[in-house]
């Protein structure tokens, strides 16, 4: 297995104090599957003070729980102790944990089989629970008992439908069960890192697998009003604006009480409302409501708006007609916000109008005009224009 050299040094490092030390969980998942990995995690028999004795550049990113992130050559990696948890009375984080110098102690306390598997170059894949064979049969599967796993953190039923998503795997018969049995305990998960989760699986290879939250009745649980979402049939791999396309049939309303309850941030959430709101209106025919769309939201929200009814059953051919006349808009230069008129509130103040509201309602006029007729955009047309208001 090839790992980042850095990763190598700090294996090889804490080999050269007499320590072991491994990659460990999704890098080891993803390579073995051939996706490049977003970090690599080291586990290693040494306690903190010990791995912040062996490399200068530390930060106690979670030292409570035995993580030093390590700093090399611009990178960073988290490293962490093995160990043990204790009890999960909050279904979340473990009251207490303790360090141990079995390796195999350690990956028995992770989630699923496909995220318990270490490596390093002298000892090679250490696979205690069946990962590997999990990997080439497509299937999430939790570490030893289902039950249990979930039991101590309900985050993971959340992360169960996500990793399914991602990777277009199954949910192992026992763990699904457990997911339905178990979701009574999300409540005790914050909204942050629901939200997490949820994005991670709507934008995923396989969006479409959000159906498990329904089917086994999770919704309920994710926060108060999720339940006002009915399926995951509005979502599409690929799509811009999943969120919208989730909550297609909802109202406006309804999507911000969702989103404000996931804590969302405002970028999300404004566009949702915005491509929900613009989703409630007629399909466009002509080039000037195409423009009137684009003024209202657009370009880049025009897009994912055309996702969305393709999804809803537009056909292909009507979406590549409107996609073509956005796209004749863009290139002609033709203008659909206030930015793009060929004329200024400096121009009308020259012509004798005042600072103020009637000001800004010449240009919105102005602005009309020219959505209606795109070749009114010149300084010359517009000020007759403006002149005759």
């Amino acid at each position: 297995m090839k790992i980042p050299k850095e990763a190598e040094n700090i294996i090889r490092l804490l080999a050269d104090n007499t320590h072991d030390a491994y990659v460990v969980g999704g890098c080891v998942r993803d390579t073995l599957i051939g996706r490049d990995p977003d970090d690599w995690d080291i586990t290693t028999d040494a306690k903190p003070e010990e791995i912040k004795k062996i490399f200068h550049r530390t930060i106690d990113t979670g030292i409570e729980h035995g993580t030093v992130t390590v700093l090399m050559n611009g990178h960073s990696y988290e490293v962490t102790t093995y160990r043990v948890d204790g009890e999960y009375s909050d279904h979340r984080r473990p009251d207490s944990v303790s360090y141990t110098d079995n390796l195999i102690e350690d990956l028995k306390r992770r989630d699923f089989t496909i995220n318990a598997m270490a490596y390093n170059h002298e000892k090679g894949l250490v696979d205690a629970f069946g990962g590997q064979e999990d990997l080439k049969k497509g299937i999430v599967r939790c570490v030893g008992t289902a039950d249990e796993r979930f039991t101590e953190d309900a985050l993971r039923i959340l992360r169960a439908i996500r990793f399914s998503a991602q990777l277009g795997f199954e949910i192992e018969a026992n763990t699904l069960k457990a997911i339905g049995l178990h979701g009574k305990d999300l409540p005790a998960v914050s909204a942050e890192r629901i939200l997490v989760e949820l994005n991670k699986t709507i934008n995923s290879a396989h969006p479409e697998n959000m159906r498990l939250i329904w089917e086994w009745g999770l919704d309920r649980y994710i926060s108060e009003h999720f339940y006002l979402i009915k399926d995951a049939s509005g979502l599409v791999p690929g799509y811009q604006g999943s969120w919208a396309a989730l909550m297609r049939d909802n109202t406006p309303d309804e999507v911000r009480i969702v989103l404000k309850e996931l804590k969302s941030d405002n970028d999300t959430l404004n566009r949702s409302i915005a491509l929900v709101t613009e989703y409630k209106n007629p399909l466009p025919e002509t080039a000037v409501e195409v423009r009137r769309i684009l003024n209202r939201i657009g370009p880049e929200l025009f897009n994912a708006l055309m996702d969305m009814y393709e999804s809803s059953g537009v056909s292909p051919e009507e979406i590549d007609r409107l996609m073509e006349i956005k796209s004749g808009i863009m290139i002609r230069g033709e203008a659909y916000t206030l930015k793009q008129l060929n004329i200024t509130g400096n121009d009308l103040l020259s012509l004798g109008y005042k600072p103020g509201p009637q000001l800004g309602s010449v240009l919105e006029g102005l602005l009309e005009e020219v959505l209606e007729d795109p070749t009114l955009n010149s300084f010359d047309k517009l000020q007759k224009i403006a002149s005759a208001m």
